[in-house]
């Protein structure tokens, strides 16, 4: 069976499982955890901010970001298929009281035109108070698309004269930096706050990363704690975290190419629609037509996992545990479901 369900299921390596065994620790929420410290200012320094925070996920990291960003009442522009919008099960208004108002976009890439129009006029006392615009970066439901570096530079830009905050929802940055070849301290160069997935491509077991100024990540260490990630000797999850943050980026580049490929096999196949220009990195989707969850459970009878977002969409996700054998599996299977 090759799981292809999401770079979540990755398994630690020896490696990190060493690390575990032999990790110094202390009590992080006392800030004794000479792991995390390390772990904290070495994100700090590869995301090129001040400082950063570690958290058990990169869920919780988003609605830090968000928590630390926002007031009650506030409103976040973010795409309308942001998993900030789709998949945190309302959280941005169960915890924050804020709404978020979705814009259309094009692989996750928010229109311009309709950011500025979507921006409250503050002096209408009738309206809630636009305070963030959240991008995310690679775009998960526009199949893994990396924003490209003008249209973030523009974005920003609008939000800085307008008084909003930026957010960026990076679960999966150093995927979009390993695809554009853009260091990710420059891809968030302007970006007020930014959450990391550690447990995605990168492969550790558990753990995410937010980074900022010093002043909001102090606020972030209190919203953490509020919503009950303030953990105690997590050196043993910082440990492996470190070795993916150093070692888990170079080798995204063979997620990308197979993830290509079953791509480029899968759009030769009817019914399969497939936008080619948006697989830029490990997320490959394919719109089937319909009965997605049933070509699903189709899928995994023929030793295939897999997803179906919806009942159109069918995704695939490479990581470091499938290789090649798994991509040969996943068109083979494609060919005789679809051929």
């Amino acid at each position: 069976m090759f799981d292809l369900r999401s770079d979540t299921v990755t398994q630690p390596t020896e490696a990190m499982r060493a690390a575990m065994a032999s990790a110094e620790v202390g009590d992080d929420v006392l800030g004794e955890d000479p792991t995390v410290i390390r772990l904290q200012e070495r994100a700090a320094e590869i995301l090129g901010k001040p400082a950063a925070l570690f958290l058990p996920t990169a869920t919780m990291g988003n609605q830090t970001c968000l928590g630390v960003l926002t007031r009650p009442g506030d409103e976040i522009i973010a795409s309308e298929d942001a998993h900030v919008m789709l998949n945190e099960a309302g959280a941005a208004s169960r915890l924050w009281g804020c709404q978020v108002r979705t814009v259309t976009s094009v692989r996750g890439a928010m229109d311009i035109g309709a950011v500025l129009a979507t921006i409250r006029d503050t002096s209408d006392i009738h309206f809630p108070r636009t305070s963030v615009l959240s991008l995310e970066n690679t775009h998960n439901y526009a199949g893994g698309a990396v924003l490209d570096l003008g249209h973030i530079d523009a974005v920003t830009a609008i939000a800085r004269e307008r008084g909003l905050a930026v957010h960026m929802d990076g679960a999966r940055l150093f995927n979009a930096q390993e695809a554009s070849g853009v260091p990710a301290a420059r891809i968030v160069r302007d970006v007020d706050m930014v959450s990391v997935c550690l447990s995605k491509g990168l492969g550790a077991p558990a753990g995410a990363l937010v980074a900022g100024d010093a002043e909001r990540i102090a606020a972030a260490l209190r919203v953490r704690k509020t919503l009950g990630g303030g953990m105690r000797q997590v050196g043993v999850l910082a440990a492996p975290g470190l070795l993916a943050l150093e070692e888990g980026p170079a080798a995204l580049a063979a997620d990308h190419a197979r993830a290509r490929q079953l791509a480029e096999a899968l759009a030769s196949l009817s019914p399969l629609e497939v936008d080619l220009a948006a697989t830029q990195s490990n997320i490959v989707i394919a719109d089937c037509g319909g009965r997605a969850f049933d070509w699903e459970r189709r899928y995994a009878a023929l030793g295939v996992r897999m997803f179906a977002l919806d009942d159109r969409r069918l995704r695939f996700v490479f990581h470091r545990d499938v290789g090649d054998a798994a991509l040969q599996a996943a068109m083979d299977v494609s060919r005789k479901l679809f051929g």
